[in-house]
């Protein structure tokens, strides 16, 4: 069995180091023992002492601070994957996280959407904006595709959209739940800042909205029940399931499962219709608090 190096921060970062090519950085490639950089010029990329640097790779001088392995991360031209394993080795955990704003999902993506079939699934940024769906989420969740991409965002619906009210069980539960997870969701991301439009114009259009986010509680979408009264096949019941996805930190699925046959039964009742039974559903991708699992 192979033995684990006990200064596993400085076995990486030689690793790292001498994967780099110094000619494409600008450095002389002429008389050089090993491949890759030398210590001193990663020192000098990251903009630390050369001394401390070959100390961290030699595992003394203690833990480095944040700042400094964000720095040699930059130096080295880590991937994020690389940079979160690199603060693992060397603090403990993860890097602190910064917005960098969320993408459109890819048609891989949409495609395993495509394939859940009579479960309605979304994708949804941690600001809640969705930005993928399926066929069953138009016509049981909402007709996403009918609305501007800057108003598919599930909070706007829940406090702007009357349906939604109707739609559901406890409207007021359900609206607490939803706040309470989208605050978590955005300060985990590190995107409190880009929220705070959404926040104050919601704060401004529903006194309710202002009133839920006064009270500064979090929680965690994860999984539960949900309920719902839609307009065309009335009652229904899923269970919820919401899982970030690996190497897109910034979008998390959502899938609803139905919870009876019936359920089933209904939803393909929907999918084997025309598409305008869509346009009636309304914005009810929030769980219903009652129902939820811990």
């Amino acid at each position: 069995m192979l033995e684990e190096p006990r200064n596993r921060l400085g076995q990486y970062l030689k690793d790292r180091r001498t994967r780099m090519d110094a000619q494409a950085l600008g450095f002389a490639t002429g008389r050089r023992r090993t491949p890759g950089l030398r210590r001193e010029e990663v020192a000098q990329r990251a903009n630390i002492s050369p001394t401390w640097y070959t100390w961290l790779e030699q595992g003394r001088g203690g833990a480095p601070s944040a700042e400094v392995l964000h720095r040699i991360a930059t130096a080295l031209m880590l991937t994020e994957v690389e940079r979160e394993h690199l603060f693992l080795l060397g603090l403990g955990r993860m890097p602190e996280v910064k917005w960098r704003g969320a993408g459109d999902a890819t048609p891989r993506l949409q495609r395993v959407l495509d394939a859940l079939g009579c479960c309605p699934a979304l994708v949804k940024t941690a600001t809640w904006d969705v930005v993928a769906w399926n066929r069953a989420a138009s016509l049981v969740l909402k007709d996403y595709g009918s609305l501007p991409p800057s108003q598919r965002n599930i909070l706007r619906l829940m406090f702007c959209e009357p349906g939604v009210r109707r739609a559901q069980s406890d409207w007021m539960a359900s609206a607490r739940f939803v706040v309470a997870a989208f605050r978590a969701d955005v300060a985990r991301a590190g995107a409190l800042a880009e929220a705070g439009l959404l926040v104050e114009e919601l704060t401004l259009r529903s006194p309710e909205f202002a009133a839920i986010w006064r009270d500064n509680d979090v929680r965690s979408y994860g999984d539960g029940t949900k309920q719902l009264q839609h307009p065309v096949v009335g009652r229904l019941q899923f269970e919820y399931s919401s899982m970030t996805i690996d190497g897109r930190p910034d979008l998390a699925l959502v899938v609803f499962h139905p919870l009876e046959a019936l359920d089933k039964e209904k939803i393909e009742t929907l999918m084997a219709g025309p598409d305008r039974a869509g346009s009636a559903s309304p914005a009810v991708a929030a769980p219903t608090t009652a129902g939820r699992r811990a």
